[in-house]
């Protein structure tokens, strides 16, 4: 990864957490969690995007779902949603599972994978955030959205 990460410089102390969550390794889960989140994106205002904030939580929780729970609705993924009212929000989404390589997974749009019916989630998450980065091995994934500009 890139070390000049994180373009949107967070202040601690200016976060505001407007959701925390516990969603269990099920993909029912996912659609009761994404609405919240994105009841809170409508009301606060604090990013704008609000298609691709929505695709990006899907997405992340999908996976994080699959590929760190195993489905199992036993284990759990955690969601933490923050506001900085000046710079926008970030997203954090952490699975119990053994972490991957992000530079190791395949791209969408080359090749044969053109045609896979699946494996497109980090691409599009990359393709929609501000800024996206990995930590904890794989396990987390965080996605920043920045503020909305005032003539948006």
């Amino acid at each position: 990864m890139v070390e000049s990460m994180p373009r949107c410089d967070f202040n601690a102390e200016n976060l505001v957490v407007r959701v925390q969550h516990d969603v269990p390794g099920d993909v029912k889960a996912i659609p009761v969690v994404v609405e919240e989140i994105m009841e809170v994106v409508r009301n606060q205002g604090c990013a704008h995007g609000e298609f691709e904030i929505e695709v990006s939580l899907y997405e992340a929780l999908a996976n994080a779902v699959e590929h760190g729970c195993g489905h199992d609705p036993e284990k759990s993924v955690q969601i933490v949603v923050a506001c900085d009212e000046e710079k926008g929000m970030i997203v954090i989404v952490r699975d119990p599972g053994p972490g991957f390589d992000p530079d190791s997974v395949p791209s969408p749009v080359v090749g044969e994978n053109i045609y896979a019916d699946s494996g497109r989630g980090i691409f599009l998450i990359n393709q929609l955030m501000d800024e996206v980065r990995f930590e904890k091995n794989g396990t987390e994934i965080w996605m920043i959205k920045g503020k909305r500009s005032a003539d948006a």
